[in-house]
């Protein structure tokens, strides 16, 4: 598949329906960088009228997952690919248009590399860090990823 915005969104659509739902779309893909935005409404808010926390976070993960599977499919081989553990910080109300980012696209084409070469899996930390439209940091993730090619 050419992963491109449009083509991951319908994807969303179809099978994540509870993240295209609240909100979630793909703004841009690169082989270094994916930018993903959410903005705030009712339908993903707080009682305390900001973004839950959770809809952050399906944002917040959705750029670490598309960089990985955009890698996966450029390697043309066959991986697992799994989230082991997850870390959050939150510094601001979540309020309007909330644009995650994702910059490992290098990292992650390293440990797609090592594990073809030792057939071994790899933990891979990607950091995907939410700013607000005034370009403040609103909230950052980290995800511990595990990814092991297949034989």
């Amino acid at each position: 598949m050419k992963f491109t915005p449009r083509k991951v969104n319908f994807f969303n659509l179809l099978k994540l329906p509870l993240a295209y739902l609240g909100g979630v779309r793909v703004c841009l893909i690169s082989d270094k960088e994916v930018v993903v935005s959410i903005k705030h409404k009712w339908l993903n808010q707080n009682p305390f009228k900001s973004m839950f926390w959770a809809a952050q976070g399906m944002a917040a993960e959705m750029p670490t997952g598309v960089l990985i599977m955009k890698a996966i499919d450029n390697s043309e081989r066959k991986f697992s690919m799994l989230v082991t553990k997850q870390e959050a910080e939150f510094f601001k109300k979540a309020t309007g248009k909330i644009t995650f980012s994702c910059k490992g696209g290098d990292e992650i084409r390293e440990a797609i590399q090592k594990s073809i070469k030792t057939g071994e899996g790899q933990i891979i930390i990607l950091t995907s860090e939410g700013k607000n439209q005034e370009g403040v940091l609103v909230s950052m993730f980290k995800f511990h990823w595990s990814l092991k090619v297949k034989f």
